[in-house]
């Protein structure tokens, strides 16, 4: 069987669980196994760690996905015309190919006028599932952001040139922006690739004619089958189609054909009302709606949550209410979960576990001390933290795991383990 043509748009989280999913369901439509499999590493080229980030997405796919994938390496057109002949010999023999994360940008400059945009055309072309993520996501396009440049730099908002493997491949003429519904900044406006509505709309003014915006959203993949003539979305968001601050969006589990996305552009920037043939995918209820671009979504900011469940944390132990302290230290960790578990990496996320740390030890000092019966005082707090401990073990989470011991053992609680399970005694007395 050969393998299907497939191009899938990752907005963000493509070494996340969220994404893992995904990447199975792709290499099940790969044909027959052994499935070669490939990760292009320029984007992340010029990184001091980019060993470090090609073994993390290897061991990544190794465990999460359950496959095996190599490393197609070309850091720069400067490399040895040996590692260029690997690395695009790689490209075309894989029947899975990613590259993710990185610099836009600094990917379009070392691909100028070297074999890998053909290579990848060529993959796109012949049969195989290529899938570009983040930062490659952007390169896709007739135009590419130049993120760094601009959030971080301070360059005036204007377009690189992209690769332009989109158009050929679906006839959409298309910028892609992943990460079209970030939410890091807290208190500044960093949708749509950190771009913000106002230099959105700068971009949006400098556009090349017939052109429309292909947003996809953090943790949310769009794949085109490129045979059938599909496009569907999975994931925790959805994918949008804007033209001049104008957009439809199309939710997790939709699917329509690729010819409706280029309809909606057409329709959007003539002003007209959008009717969409529509397909609902597993688990989707949900129609496109339409959607001006300006109301930011997204889960409340960990930062506030944070803040609100510290609050509980402290007002309980005030009142000397035990349970309520400890519903609020679990609730913030599972607050933590489940940004873990969809692939945040963030300061906010830190500060969050640092947080968490710092009212587990607090714990641990109240524990330490009660009135006549200390046993009976403190008995709650201890089997909270046992709790929390248990939990931070079967996470595999062993430096909390630890904190949590050694608090308990300041405080005078020493924590026995033994096949029965946990106990815990203060010293002169049996054990809880």
């Amino acid at each position: 069987m050969s393998a299907p043509r497939i191009l899938a748009i990752m907005g963000s989280g493509e070494t996340a669980p969220t994404m893992a999913k995904v990447h199975r369901a792709l290499f099940e439509r790969s044909g027959a196994e052994p499935v070669p499999a490939a990760i292009l590493d320029t984007p992340y080229g010029f990184q001091e760690n980019a060993d470090e980030l090609s073994a993390r997405t290897v061991r990544f796919f190794a465990e999460s996905v359950g496959r095996e994938v190599a490393v197609a390496s070309y850091r720069s057109r400067g490399v040895d015309s040996v590692t260029a002949a690997t690395a695009v010999a790689r490209i075309r023999e894989a029947r899975y190919l990613m590259a993710g994360p990185g610099s836009p940008s600094y990917a379009l400059h070392q691909w100028a006028d070297g074999p890998i945009p053909t290579a990848l055309a060529d993959h796109l072309r012949d049969g195989g599932i290529l899938t570009m993520a983040s930062a490659a996501a952007l390169t896709l396009g007739v135009v590419t952001i130049p993120v760094y440049e601009i959030y971080k730099v301070g360059a005036d908002p204007a377009w690189l040139p992209g690769l332009d493997l989109l158009g050929p491949a679906t006839g959409l003429r298309a910028a892609v922006v992943p990460h079209y519904d970030n939410a890091e900044g807290g208190n500044h406006d960093t949708r749509f690739c950190y771009m913000g509505e106002r230099r959105l709309r700068m971009l949006e003014r400098q556009l090349p004619p017939g052109t429309f915006i292909l947003g996809v959203d953090s943790h949310t993949a769009l794949v085109l089958d490129l045979d059938r003539r599909t496009a569907a979305v999975s994931g925790l968001g959805g994918v949008t189609i804007r033209v001049d601050g104008r957009g439809t969006v199309f939710p997790s589990g939709s699917e329509v054909g690729i010819d409706v996305l280029a309809e909606v552009a057409r329709e959007l920037a003539a002003g007209e009302p959008v009717e969409i043939d529509w397909e609902p995918g597993p688990g989707s209820g949900r129609r496109p709606e339409l959607a001006g671009g300006h109301a930011p979504r997204g889960a409340e900011p960990l930062r506030d949550e944070m803040a609100e469940l510290e609050g509980a944390f402290i007002a309980a132990l005030g009142h000397r209410d035990g349970r309520a302290a400890v519903a609020a230290l679990l609730d913030l960790d599972s607050a933590i979960d489940a940004r873990v578990r969809a692939g945040e990496d963030s300061p906010d996320l830190d500060n969050a576990r640092s947080t968490f740390r710092a009212l587990i030890a607090r714990l641990g000092e109240t524990a330490g001390t009660g009135g006549a019966d200390p046993r009976s005082t403190i008995d709650p707090f201890v089997r909270a933290l046992i709790a929390l401990r248990a939990r931070a073990r079967d996470s595999r989470d062993w430096p909390t795991a630890d904190l949590i011991r050694d608090q308990l053992t300041g405080a005078g609680v020493e924590v026995r383990d033994d096949a029965e399970g946990t106990s815990w005694v203060l010293a002169g007395t049996p054990p809880r």
